[in-house]
Formats: structure tokens, C-alpha cells, sequence
């Protein structure tokens, strides 16, 4: 025999019950009789609760007894033959009669005690039990309502009473053989003490029902129906990756429910674990999904954790002072005053000093437990020796479980791990013997990011998701849209990664969404439902937003955004940028900027800043965090110089080159910004403080290609009149070049901590003479690479290899 169990949504409406009854059939059809335990119709008990509140307050409580009327009276009319209704009808009636008394003596005395509100609630299940019985009745004459407040005896403590196994197990054992080729609908949750009062089991009552059943009469099973799929790794209204689990030990589902986990109660599971009678928690609208079952043994599993759990509103209290140092008894003289209050301890941790304790509670609790510690350890207190308690609101807990972590190394690193990199604060820790369980508290603020960050650490076999800022929509950014949009399936498939693009912002405009911008349509949705651009205001979103594994991305040219990147270090989100600034600017700057972001554990990528799409910066800090010792870098680092020296030859002279590369989108608008070699300087400034050294800019010796009256023409157009006027010059260069066999170039040079760019005339032996088209190379002479140095080389300038160069640390943030 199964007991199966129906929560409130299960027979909340008409539809739902439908489903029930679908459930019930199939398996009396299967040649099972299962006894069938059910809760109030969803919404009933908090009703009844109200209105009980209501009548003691001395407010109207009419209009709920209309409600409640109305919702078990429409299933009656869509579920019953007009012909079998008014019997029906006569006895919902009847109870709501009953109710309706019970209310007006509430309301006449101005006081609802416990005992009267376990009564005025136990009629929720009364009604859906007797109706959903009354509704099965039409198709399975065996159907017979069974009202278990006749037959689980309990003690007098209303509200949350305890049940007699001695007397209870007689009771149920009398009726199941009464009653043995009936069909048994049971109502959940309720009870009676010695004198017949209606008692309630407390939370999860009618899964304790059905547990007391099922346990009694040796079940094969007890199978909880509810509106989800299992036991799930963690709540998917938090954690939207979360999936169903299909075992569980008793233990971590019991470590589970009791750290929020609401499909099932902790105590629900006592009779079924004495008696290892699995439990299955099924889906009612869902019936073909297996579910989870709750067994003895969960068995082997590849998943390093069972379980993520939390409570979301917790207070704490910490105790400390000299006086609990050595003081045998100490623990159990606080926490017995505590237990005798009533008042639940959720969790505990102690200093090895023994000078403080801390442990938490429920918020409604807190204030109570401190006036409780104060008038017990009132000389304690007075003479100095403990210092007066202090509450800590919104906080919440946060717990992994599983029987895997017992033993196995790196758990509790892990869970850190995830925590830190997302600038997730702990203010206690706990962690049991067994080691099913580490719970951590932390602000409530954060329980969100924390619940998926760390469900992202410990299954590895999801997507982790990356949370992306992306600043500048221009040809770099809009051409990374399209990259990543492209990219998707093949970062998911093969690197696990799963990038969600959750803000966008131009000089414009800027447009958020949390579940993330579709970047096959992200300009309609940034101009139709963007809002005015401000750059203040996009960070504090972003931090606001208090997303997990968050990445900043500055795709502009601007110098403003640089400003900022502090500010997001602290707040633990990772930058990758295109935009050169930051590290170029003073050294202070550049320091300052590497020296948080290390200190926050967050990433710092900028590829892109010396090499567009080339592995440069890469390489340089792989040598050295290697070990190799950079003896000399060489390198030309713009594209644009590139293509002009390597076409500056035969009979085109200078200017022709120059204006050719302005045609082609090679140079800035204006060419001087290239040919001035300001941005190639930055690039090498960059190089040298990575590798090591901390110069400025104006400790550069920058080499000029253009003669002084060409860089100080008024406009542009006077600039190529300049140029064409110094053909001579660059025509004596090139015929110098020939005469020797050798090829202009205009290199850059890190030796001994000094940097020097100048234009230098190279033969075929030296790595740059093959230059060719607007590609960039560099050469890194290294203790291990002497002989022959290491060469870079590859396009260094354009949209496609930018892009893709920022793609790229991007993913590397994601490993």
C-alpha cells in the first residue's frame, strides 16, 4: 500500500483536483488501494487565520466566509452531478456554519488562543478532504472521508502539538482494518488531545500526517504530491539553473528542509526514516516526471553536493566577554534558557577561545532571547564580564549539503571561493562533525548572487553564466555583439559558458535586463526601451543589480569611464577593456588599478590594449609569472604605420601613401594622431609597467616621424601640404633604405627599464624586415628565449580582431 499526499495547490482549483483524482485512479486501476492524505484548498489556512485575527481584533470578518463559501462551492458545481450536489452543499454548509460561530465568539471574547485557532484552521482540510472525497465517490464507490483528528492523538500544545505513537498507531491500525476495501481520504495537518480538542501538527502538518500513516500501516512508499519537481538543487525562484534531484539520503533532504527547503518538513520524516519507508516527492502537474525519492542511502552520485539551501530573514546575536572563557557550563546554561523560551537556535559557532559566541535566530525572536540573556546573566553583565549582547538583522543563511562532501577535500574552499570572488562577506560559519553540512551567513542583500554563484562552483556540468556590462556600441562593440550572438553554442558546448549580456550603454542611450539583452535585436531594444545614458547612474544599476561572476566591458576611447574602474573593482566585478587610458595614464593610476583589482579577486583583461586581437600581454606575463627574465622587447604596434612604411616604396612617395591609408580607413581622421606615434607610445608604456618597470609617459624617448612643420600644421589639410612640401626628406630616407638593402620601420624598444621609439632602417636579418601589410609583431628577447627570441605577429588594428580580442579575455574571466 502507498500513502499519497496532496499539498494545497494540488486541490486548489477545479482543474487541479481533476488531476488529483487522475493520480488516484491510475494507481487504484494499477491494483493499488492508496490512502490518500490532503491539505486545505491553497490560501484556505491563511484565510481562516485571517479572519480568526480579524474576529479577535473586532473587525469584520464576513466577507471571508463569502470567500471561502464561493471557492469550495464553484469546484462542487464544475466536479459534482447536479444530482449528487445538495448533500454536498448541506455539509460544507454546515461547516461554514460552524466557522461562522466559532468566529463570532472570537469576536465576542476579543481573544483567540491557541487551542481556538488550531479549530477554526482545522476546517480547511475538513471541507477538501470531505469534497475531494465526495468528487471521487462518483467514480470509486469505495471512497470514504476519514477525519484524522479522530484517530492521531496528540498533547495539549496547540499550534504545534505532539503526537502520541502508542494510542495513535491502536487508533489507525482499528480503522485500516475497519475499513480495508476502502479508498481513505484523510485529512492532513489536524489532530485531538485526551479530551477530543482539535490539535494542529505545525508546519508541514499534513506531510506528518501522511507520515504517521503510512509508518503505522508499513507503506510501501509515501509519495508527496506538490507543485515541483522534487527536491531541487536549490529554489528555482531564486536559481533559475536549478534541477531536480532524483535521490536523497533522509539525511540531507532533512538537512535541506530544515535549511528552507519547502517542499517537505523536517519532522515529516521521522516516522518514514524509523521505518526506512522511501518517501517520493512527485509533481500533480506533472505526474509522468519521476520525482525525488528520500531513502536511507542516496548512493553514488558524481555531484559533489546534494544541495544548496538558505533562510532568507535571520537575526544574530553575538555573546562575548572574559567570562564565558573556561566557564564549564556556560553553553548549556544560554542555550537551555533558550530551548525552555520556545525560541529555535538556527545555528551556532564559537570561538576556540571560548570568548564569543554567535548564533542565529528568527528575526521575531531576536529581541526576546537578548532580554532573556540579560535578566539570566544579569551579574555577569553588571560586573563586566560579558558585554551586553548585539542583534544583527538582515542576514540570511546559506547551506551545502551532502553526504559526498564528508571527507572529500576543497569543500569548504570552494564554497569561499564562490563567495569572495563575488564580494559576498561571511559573518559566521558553521560546519557539523558529520560534514553534511557548512552553512554560512551573510547579508541578506546578497543571498541571490551568493545562491548562484555557488551553485554555478559546485556543478560543474552547468553553463556558468557571466553577467555582462558591455559600455560603447561603436564598431568594436557592436561587432562583439555579433561575435558573441554568434559564438553562443560553441562557448556552451565546449567551454561551459554562458554569456548573458544584461546592459548596454552608448553616449545615448542605456538599456538593462536582468535575464539578458537578446543581441540579435539589442539596437531596436536600446533605442525603443533605453533610457538617457549616464554613465554614474549605468555603474550604480550595475552594482545594484548585484548579479553573479559580473564583467564590466569599456569598449570606448573615452578617458571618463577609467575613472570608475576602482569603484567596480570594490565591488567585485571583473573589467575588460579596449580602451587604453587607464593603463597608460600615470603610474600611480596604473598601480592603484592592478593593486585592487588583486586585492578584490577580480580579473583586470586588456589584451586588446597593445595588440588588438595579438596574445601579447598574455605572453609577457606568462614568461614572467614563468620565471624568464625579459632581457629586451622590440616591437612595432601600429597597424597604421604598418601599412604606410611597407607601401612607401618604388616610385609612390610619402604623401600618396599616407592619403591612400586615410582612403582606407587606415589613419584617424587625422593621420598625425597615427603618425605622431602618441598611441604606439602608450602601447609600449603599457608593456613596460607589465613588464616591471614604473616609468611615465614623458620617460619615453619618442622618436618622430614627421618633420616639426608638419605636426604643427593648423588642419588637416595644411598638414598634407606640409607633407608633400618634406618629399624630399622621406624620399632620401627611402633611397637610403635601398642603398642598403634594408626596409623602414619605426620600432619600439624596452631594454634596461628604458623605452625608445624611433624610425630605423632593418636588413633580413632582423625579425621585422618581413613585415608586410598592417600587420604588428613583436620580439621578446628572454633569458630562455636569447639565441633566438620569441615573435609574435599578426594583424594588430581592426574591428573583427578587437572584438575578438576582447571576446577572448572574456572568456578567460570565465575560466
Amino acid at each position: 500500500m502507498k500513502v499519497l499526499k496532496f499539498g494545497g495547490t494540488s486541490v486548489g482549483s477545479a482543474d487541479s483536483i481533476r488531476s488529483v483524482l487522475a493520480i488516484v485512479t491510475a494507481a487504484y486501476q494499477a491494483g493499488e488501494k492508496p490512502l490518500v492524505v490532503l491539505s486545505a484548498m491553497s490560501g484556505i489556512t491563511n484565510l481562516l487565520t485571517q479572519m480568526a485575527e480579524d474576529a479577535a481584533e473586532g473587525k469584520p470578518f464576513e466577507s471571508g466566509i463569502k470567500v471561502l463559501e464561493e471557492k469550495h462551492f464553484e469546484v462542487v458545481r464544475k466536479l459534482i452531478a447536479v444530482k449528487f450536489q445538495n448533500p454536498v452543499f448541506t455539509k460544507l454548509k454546515l461547516f461554514f456554519n460552524e466557522i461562522e460561530d466559532l468566529l463570532q465568539g472570537i469576536y465576542a471574547l476579543k481573544e483567540l488562543s491557541n487551542q481556538s485557532r488550531d479549530l477554526v484552521v482545522s476546517y480547511g482540510e475538513r471541507c477538501s478532504t470531505f469534497l475531494v472525497s465526495k468528487i471521487a465517490e462518483q467514480h470509486l464507490e469505495e471512497a470514504l472521508f476519514v477525519d484524522a483528528s479522530h484517530y492521531i492523538k496528540t498533547n495539549s500544545n496547540f499550534g504545534h502539538a505532539s503526537v502520541n505513537d502508542e494510542i495513535t498507531d491502536q487508533l489507525i491500525r482499528a480503522l485500516a482494518n475497519t475499513n480495508a476495501d476502502k479508498l481513505m481520504f484523510v485529512t492532513g495537518f489536524i489532530g485531538s488531545n485526551e479530551n477530543g480538542r482539535i490539535t494542529t501538527l505545525g508546519r508541514g502538518g499534513s506531510d506528518y500526517t501522511a507520515a504517521i500513516f503510512g509508518s503505522v500501516l508499513n507503506a510501501s512508499a509515501i509519495e508527496i504530491w506538490t507543485d515541483v519537481n522534487g527536491m531541487l538543487t536549490a529554489d528555482p525562484r531564486i536559481v533559475k539553473k536549478a534541477f531536480s534531484l532524483p535521490v536523497l539520503s533522509y539525511t540531507e533532504a532533512m538537512e535541506l528542509s530544515y535549511f528552507g527547503a519547502k517542499v517537505i518538513y523536517p519532522p515529516t520524516m521521522i516516522p518514514a526514516f524509523l521505518k526506512k519507508i522511501p518517501i517520493i516527492i512527485r509533481n500533480t502537474f506533472q505526474p509522468e516526471f519521476e520525482g525525488t525519492v528520500i531513502q536511507f542511502d542516496s548512493g553514488k552520485t558524481s555531484y559533489p553536493i546534494k544541495g544548496i539551501s538558505s533562510i532568507s530573514d535571520i537575526s544574530v546575536i553575538n555573546l562575548s566577554g572574559s567570562g564565558m572563557i573556561g566557564k564549564s557550563g556556560f553553553s548549556g546554561r544560554l542555550f537551555t534558557l533558550l530551548a525552555r523560551e520556545q525560541i529555535n537556535v538556527v545555528l551556532i559557532t564559537q570561538s576556540s577561545s571560548e570568548h564569543s559566541i554567535t548564533f542565529a535566530v528568527h528575526p521575531d525572536d531576536a529581541r526576546k532571547a537578548v532580554q532573556l540573556i540579560e535578566a539570566e546573566f544579569e551579574l555577569e553583565l553588571e560586573a563586566n564580564k560579558l558585554v551586553r549582547p548585539e542583534i544583527e538583522n538582515d542576514l540570511s543563511v546559506l547551506a551545502i549539503v551532502g553526504e559526498n562532501m564528508k571527507k572529500t577535500p576543497g569543500m569548504s574552499g570552494k564554497l569561499f571561493a564562490a563567495l569572495g570572488r563575488n564580494g559576498i562577506n561571511v559573518r559566521a560559519i558553521a560546519q557539523g562533525s558529520s560534514e553534511f553540512n557548512i552553512s554560512v551567513i551573510i547579508s541578506k542583500i546578497d543571498l541571490a548572487k551568493a545562491l548562484n554563484a555557488v551553485h554555478d562552483a559546485f556543478f560543474a556540468e552547468l553553463k556558468k553564466t557571466l553577467h555582462v556590462f558591455n559600455l560603447g556600441t561603436g564598431n568594436i562593440g557592436s561587432t562583439l555583439f555579433k561575435q558573441l550572438e554568434n559564438q553562443h553554442d560553441f562557448l556552451s558546448d565546449k567551454n561551459d559558458i554562458d554569456i548573458k549580456v544584461v546592459g548596454i550603454s552608448n553616449s545615448r542611450k542605456m538599456v538593462f535586463s536582468e535575464s539578458g539583452i537578446n543581441l540579435g535585436n539589442w539596437e531596436a531594444d536600446l533605442n525603443e526601451n533605453g533610457i538617457d545614458a549616464d554613465l554614474p547612474l549605468f555603474v550604480e544599476k550595475m552594482k545594484a543589480m548585484n548579479l553573479p561572476n559580473c564583467v564590466f566591458i569599456d569598449n570606448t576611447a573615452s578617458k571618463v569611464p577609467s575613472s570608475y574602474y576602482e569603484d567596480i573593482f570594490r565591488s567585485n566585478i571583473s573589467i575588460v577593456t579596449c580602451n587604453k587610458i587607464a593603463n597608460s595614464g600615470k603610474y600611480e593610476q596604473y598601480k592603484s588599478l592592478h593593486d585592487t583589482a588583486r586585492k578584490y579577486g577580480v580579473d583586470f583583461f586588456y589584451e586588446t590594449n597593445v595588440g588588438a586581437g595579438l596574445p601579447i600581454v598574455r605572453v609577457l606575463k606568462d614568461l614572467m609569472m614563468s620565471g624568464d627574465r625579459i632581457i629586451r622587447i622590440e616591437a612595432i604596434l601600429s597597424g597604421t604605420i604598418s601599412y604606410i612604411f611597407n607601401n612607401f616604396k618604388d616610385d609612390a612617395s610619402f604623401y600618396d601613401v599616407v592619403m591612400k591609408a586615410q582612403e582606407l580607413g587606415y589613419t584617424e581622421p587625422d593621420p598625425r594622431d597615427d603618425l605622431g606615434g602618441v598611441d604606439f607610445m602608450r602601447k609600449m608604456l603599457i608593456l613596460a609597467r607589465d613588464a616591471g618597470h614604473a616609468i611615465e609617459s614623458e620617460d619615453v624617448d619618442l622618436g618622430a616621424i614627421l618633420p616639426e612643420a608638419c605636426l604643427k600644421a593648423d588642419s588637416v589639410a595644411s598638414f598634407y601640404e606640409e607633407l608633400k612640401k618634406e618629399d624630399a626628406y622621406f624620399e632620401a630616407l627611402k633611397a637610403k633604405a635601398k642603398a642598403e638593402n634594408k626596409v623602414i620601420r619605426y620600432i619600439g624598444k624596452l631594454e634596461n627599464g628604458k623605452v625608445a621609439i624611433s624610425v630605423q632602417l632593418v636588413d633580413e636579418t632582423h625579425p621585422f624586415y618581413s613585415l608586410s601589410g598592417s600587420d604588428n609583431i613583436i620580439s621578446f628577447t628572454t633569458e630562455r628565449y636569447k639565441e633566438r627570441p620569441l615573435v609574435v605577429k599578426g594583424p594588430g588594428a581592426g574591428a573583427e580582431v578587437t572584438a575578438a580580442g576582447v571576446f577572448a579575455d572574456l572568456v578567460n574571466v570565465g575560466a
